[in-house]
């Protein structure tokens, strides 16, 4: 049986902002080398890593300091302690950002952050037009908000799932036909999961989001694994491998455009090579339209 370790979650039922500044700092240390950053090594550790008190050195702060800051207490932490320390643990963009979520949570009013999301209708009517891209509209907690008919055409037909369904993470974890479209699904997964770690930054008191995690968590071992190793990413942009089962082999490029007027949603699109047999493949699925998708038969964009 996994042996990972469940998501800490507080009283209220969100996720523990504490324990997961301690786990993150904690795990980001572990993958460092003392050669890394340009320290001796004297012999074996009994634990992977960079020791506190190295890190601690290389930030210029106290050990003491430190380890309250793994620890969990963030409290009174510096802006300028914590971009020293992201620059020691030599950490992304994405991860800085997470550390600040987790560190330094911005103290704002607090917004509905259970209630649906809604998409522009002037968004919807884009999407309808666009014709021989795969696009669509995702949201907070990777859930799927619209999405047009070459979407469906690849992916399948999202209106024959119940809107709550109707979620990335969910989708390539705990239905079997994901992870035959995907020819890197382990790769398509640890990106799932990096997502949601950066949303669990941004809103550890979202109680969908805890139970997402929760269910996740309970149904799935490789989305223990990859939960527990703390790594975070932002959509962008890459290259994914597909193997559809009406057209065969994929080769497509995403792009990621956050929205102006909603930073938590995103439009996402897929296109081929020119003159390429993906390209040629999306031309079929696009002639097939509806006929394409793979569990219904038709395709449209509803309210979530």
């Amino acid at each position: 049986m996994d042996e990972q370790p469940e998501p800490a979650q507080t009283a209220g039922g969100g996720l523990d902002r504490r324990a997961d500044l301690s786990e993150f700092l904690r795990t980001r240390r572990a993958r460092l080398k003392p050669e890394d950053v340009g320290l001796p090594d004297f012999g074996r550790r009994r634990v992977p890593g960079l020791r506190r008190e190295e890190l601690a050195q290389l930030a210029g702060v106290s050990v003491a300091y430190y380890t309250r800051l793994e620890q969990g207490n963030g409290r009174n932490v510096s802006a300028e302690v914590l971009d020293a320390i992201a620059r020691a643990l030599r950490l992304s963009d994405a991860e800085h950002a997470h550390l600040m979520h987790l560190a330094k949570p911005k103290q704002l009013k607090k917004k509905p952050v259970a209630r649906s999301q809604q998409v522009r209708p002037a968004l919807r009517h884009l999407l309808d037009s666009i014709e021989s891209v795969p696009a669509y509209i995702v949201g907070r907690r990777s859930d799927i908000l619209a999405w047009n008919r070459m979407a469906s055409a690849l992916f399948g037909d999202w209106a024959e799932m119940p809107a709550q369904e109707r979620n990335w993470a969910r989708m390539v974890f705990l239905r079997p036909e994901y992870r035959e479209l995907y020819l890197e699904w382990q790769q398509k997964a640890s990106d799932m999961v990096g997502y949601l770690r950066m949303d669990a930054g941004c809103h550890p008191d979202d109680p969908r989001l805890s139970a997402l995690v929760g269910e996740l968590s309970v149904k799935s071992e490789d989305f223990r694994r990859l939960w527990a190793a703390h790594d975070v990413k932002e959509k962008s942009y890459g290259v994914k491998r597909m193997r559809h089962p009406l057209v065969g082999d994929l080769t497509l490029s995403f792009e990621t455009f956050r929205l102006v007027d909603d930073g938590e949603q995103s439009l996402v699109t897929y296109h081929a090579e020119p003159d390429t047999p993906s390209a040629e493949a999306l031309r079929l699925l696009a002639s097939w339209g509806a006929d394409a998708t793979r569990s219904g038969t038709r395709a449209s964009t509803p309210s979530d």
